[in-house]
């Protein structure tokens, strides 16, 4: 284990973690449309050019082609025309795209802008008793993706990221025949980072059915559609594969500092910004997941392409139904902070936490709060849980993952070593406390 990694944990050991902000994705701001357009257009000309290169190599260096091209000599005239040779392509690619294009929005986040206004004289510097006056106006300080879901009556249920409509004052929805819809708040979840909103819906025809993320499989088509760059690409459609089912990820606010730890699918379709929010579907036109982020650049500044990132769908639909009918997501919690035992050094789970060395997961309880149910159960610090309901923990995300698969009140099994020795309790889960918002970092977790 690196350095780092040790010194990183030897101060999860001696220091009480504080827990950490809410995150605060940054807006994309309009004019930065601009340049990236540019960018786009450039590496779009350079395709086309290279198209039109292989294309030539390909024709000259393969045999057995019939070709469409009109012999030497035989236009005299010096005249061109079009062929009547016709393809008609008809993929399933295109079928599941046309199955949910009409269910596909952009969502844009309106916020208000303090602005000045004076008299004429003001503006050439003369002064006016009456004053300046101050009002609000609202602007688009970001645009996403959104998937329309549900229908009741006329009205329109609408699944997106959380990022995309936080800090907003109003919310417009653009349908993917352009028409213009005000939207309002269902409900929002931040740890997850989904969001539900309902627009009237009369006009919309098209709703997104949710396949079965836990049966897809690693190397099967992937399609993701959202609005890349705003409205001005809805429903754009790009194509990869499904590069990992369960990948597990740091989340972090707009000040870098991570705030927890998703579990996603990765895909290396191309996802940009505004396709937050958007379906990543499977070729059967099901969604398998909401697209959420990508890996641009790691922490060394290396240039990363196609690492892409969407919340499955089963998780997906499990938040935005208690979304619908509570307006949030209650959470059962055990009422600890932790850390993932694989960031524990070697020296410090024999000396520190008296570990067998059969022992190589788990998370390390830092601390309890008063009246947990982690706490009421016995558990103490330096504590290592190894099994929830009989399942095997593996570290920090599998936690969570276990834990959110009950309900309040459920009582379950635990498995946990104390001072090197193993033991077995029952924990009833109660709810997340306000302090615990069940995020996590690497050096500590809460749950």
């Amino acid at each position: 284990m690196a350095d780092n990694n040790n010194n990183n944990t030897q101060n999860q050991f001696n220091d009480q973690s504080q827990p950490t902000p809410e995150p605060t994705p940054q807006p994309r701001k309009r004019g930065q449309v601009t340049m990236t357009k540019v960018a786009v257009t450039a590496a779009i000309a350079g395709l086309l050019g290279g198209g039109v290169a292989y294309g030539g190599m390909n024709y000259l260096n393969n045999s057995g082609v019939t070709s469409t091209a009109v012999p030497a000599g035989s236009n005299k005239t010096g005249n061109t025309k079009t062929s009547n040779v016709t393809v008609n392509v008809n993929t399933q690619a295109t079928k599941a795209f046309n199955q949910v294009k009409g269910a596909m929005v952009s969502v844009i986040n309106l916020q208000k802008q303090s602005s000045s206004s004076g008299t004429l004289g003001e503006l050439f510097g003369q002064s006016s008793s009456s004053g300046s006056t101050s009002k609000s106006a609202l602007e688009e300080a970001s645009e996403g993706s959104g998937v329309v879901y549900k229908k009741s009556g006329n009205t329109a249920y609408i699944v997106t990221n959380n990022h995309v409509v936080s800090g907003s004052s109003a919310l417009r929805v653009v349908t993917s025949s352009g028409q213009q819809l005000q939207a309002k708040f269902v409900g929002k979840d931040s740890v997850t980072d989904l969001a539900v909103l309902k627009v009237n819906g009369s006009s919309l025809k098209t709703i997104a059915s949710f396949g079965d993320s836990d049966k897809i499989k690693v190397g099967e088509t992937a399609l993701a559609i959202g609005s890349p760059l705003g409205s001005q690409y809805a429903t754009s459609l790009t194509e990869g594969i499904v590069s990992a089912k369960k990948r597990t990820i740091e989340t972090t606010n707009s000040a870098g500092t991570q705030t927890g730890n998703a579990t996603v699918i990765q895909t290396d379709a191309a996802i940009n910004p505004g396709n937050s929010g958007g379906a990543l579907i499977n070729v059967g036109g099901q969604v398998i997941g909401i697209t959420s982020s990508k890996i641009a650049s790691d922490t060394s500044g290396t240039s990363v392409e196609g690492m892409g990132f969407a919340i499955p769908s089963n998780e997906v639909v499990n938040i935005i139904n208690q979304l619908v009918k509570k307006g949030k997501v209650v959470r059962p919690a055990l009422g600890i902070t932790y850390v993932d035992l694989a960031n524990v050094s070697s020296s410090q789970q024999k000396s520190i936490l008296k570990l067998p060395s059969s022992v190589d997961a788990g998370v390390v309880v830092m601390s309890t709060t008063s009246d947990s149910p982690a706490k009421k159960a016995g558990l103490t610090k330096y504590d290592v849980i190894t099994e929830l309901g009989g399942h095997k923990i593996s570290g920090q995300s599998t936690l969570r993952d276990l834990l959110y698969k009950y309900k309040l009140n459920d009582s379950v099994s635990m498995t946990y070593y104390h001072n090197g020795k193993k033991k077995t309790t029952t924990v009833k889960l109660t709810e997340t406390s306000s302090q615990l918002k069940s995020s996590s970092t690497t050096a500590n977790s809460e749950s």
